[in-house]
C-alpha cells in the first residue's frame, strides 16, 4: 500500500476503512469546487465523495468500472495553449454524470488513465 497516491492521509484513511475484500486503492484525489470532497480510485471502483447534500451531509458513491459508459477530461487552456493549473474529469455512468475538478491537470490524467484502462 506504501505506492498508494494521495493527497489528504484522512481521506485516505477514509476509502480504506470501506474497501471490499481483495479491493486495492491506486490513488486518492482532493477535489476543488463546490460540492464534491475527493475521489478515490481502487481496482473495482471509483468512489466519489459528494458534499452538495443540505444539512451539511456527505454522500460515498462507488461506481464499479463496469458502469462507466464514459470519461472525459475537460481542461482551460489560455490563449498562448498553456494549460491552466486545474482540469475536470467527467464520468459518465447511464445518463448520469459526475465532474470532478482538480489542482493540477496531471491528476485529471492520471484518474482518467486508470478509468479508462479499467473500464475497458
Amino acid at each position: 500500500m506504501s505506492d498508494v497516491i494521495y493527497d489528504n492521509k484522512g481521506q485516505l484513511q477514509q476509502i480504506q476503512s470501506g474497501l471490499l475484500e481483495g479491493e486495492q486503492i491506486i490513488a486518492v484525489y482532493d477535489a476543488v469546487g463546490a460540492g464534491t470532497g475527493f475521489i478515490g480510485l481502487t481496482n473495482r471502483r471509483v468512489i466519489i465523495q459528494d458534499k452538495s447534500f443540505v444539512g451539511k451531509r456527505v454522500a460515498i458513491t462507488s461506481i464499479p468500472y463496469s458502469k462507466v459508459s464514459s470519461v472525459s477530461v475537460v481542461s482551460n487552456k489560455s490563449w498562448a495553449g498553456e494549460f491552466f493549473s486545474s482540469g475536470t474529469i467527467v464520468i459518465t455512468v447511464g445518463t448520469h454524470q459526475h465532474e470532478v475538478e482538480f489542482r493540477g491537470v496531471e491528476k485529471t490524467q492520471h484518474v482518467h488513465n486508470v478509468i479508462l484502462h479499467y473500464a475497458s
